[in-house]
């Protein structure tokens, strides 16, 4: 006769002690943020440029940490804002702030807290839990920065304190470690090797208004932007891109093409390799210029943005 066989318990599922949660970043204006999320992410997906207000609508980067799965939140800077894009971007950056597990409060460590007045006055009625994320220690010295975190501090209540250089990584180590801890318990929400959840025609538009700024930061205004128009795979597996874009005045749209066009093939040299990396194929990308007036006015353009259109 056969033995009979022994049921056995199975095992406790890998993912019951998984973690995961949705962190917001947020500040003043050029604090780093979209640096950090990059960082944190350990792959390029947020545009960077010394141009303020450079993140308009929300981006999320997933990044895996120990057993969790962290979905960082970049949002628009935060600021008193008079015009209807800004009131529109600095809305959003709240709104999602609300909506996560925990919200990371980024300064410059040169600026302080002299530009962060706005964020502190409505801090404290967020509902998650806050952390303080002081940026751009390599530039401080000590007796300075803890001057610095303490005055931050005294205006909120912060679970933790960490002081980091997003552009060397100093420290970003110890916030990636924290939240893994510090996120709730439960399954994970995106694929492993999922990076981002922008679509990649919006990821590609993002390089190159990255780029917009990057060669013309003092020429052109920030409200350019840049809407992918066509995205055909071919049959050699490379990528047609075509994108187009809009400046408010024709005497911007001749800076962007720039003599004989020379600034926009520069534009597109630049941005093409970055593009490629992200759809992990070979680009064919075309760039067009056009004047689209008062598009910070038209609500359509801020749905497309994923913005919500402000009204006066």
């Amino acid at each position: 006769m056969n033995e009979p066989k022994t049921r056995q318990e199975p095992a406790k599922s890998d993912s019951a002690q998984r973690r995961c949660g949705f962190v917001a970043l947020i500040g003043p204006p050029n604090a780093g943020k979209s640096t950090l999320i990059n960082a944190l992410v350990g792959f390029k997906v947020a545009a960077i440029s010394h141009k303020v207000q450079t993140t308009r609508a929300l981006l999320r980067a997933i990044a895996i940490a120990e057993k969790a799965q962290l979905i960082f939140v970049d949002t628009p800077g935060i600021f008193t804002a008079e015009r209807r894009l800004d009131r529109a971007m600095v809305a959003c950056a709240w709104a999602a702030a609300n909506e996560t597990d925990i919200i990371g409060v980024v300064l410059d460590a040169r600026r302080g807290t002299d530009d962060a007045g706005p964020l502190f006055e409505q801090l404290s009625a967020h509902r998650p839990a806050k952390i303080l994320i002081i940026n751009k220690i390599d530039l401080m010295e000590k007796p300075r920065l803890l001057r610095l975190a303490k005055a931050a501090t005294e205006r909120a209540d912060f679970a933790a304190t960490f002081m980091i250089s997003a552009l060397n990584g100093d420290g970003v180590a110890d916030v990636r470690s924290w939240l893994a801890k510090n996120v709730p318990a439960g399954p994970w929400l995106y694929p492993e090797d999922q990076i981002t959840d922008a679509p990649l025609r919006q990821l590609a538009a993002e390089i190159t208004r990255e780029k917009v700024y990057l060669y013309l930061h003092d020429e052109l205004p920030y409200r350019s932007t840049v809407e992918t128009d066509e995205w055909k795979r071919q049959k050699d597996g490379s990528v047609r891109i075509a994108q187009t874009i809009y400046v408010e005045r024709e005497s911007q749209r001749k800076i962007v093409l720039g003599k004989h066009g020379r600034m926009i093939k520069t534009i597109g040299a630049s941005a093409r390799p970055e593009i490629a990396a992200a759809v992990d194929a070979p680009v064919h990308l075309f760039l067009f210029v056009k004047v689209r007036e008062n598009w910070t006015d038209d609500a359509e353009r801020y749905d497309a943005m994923g913005l919500a259109f402000p009204k006066d």
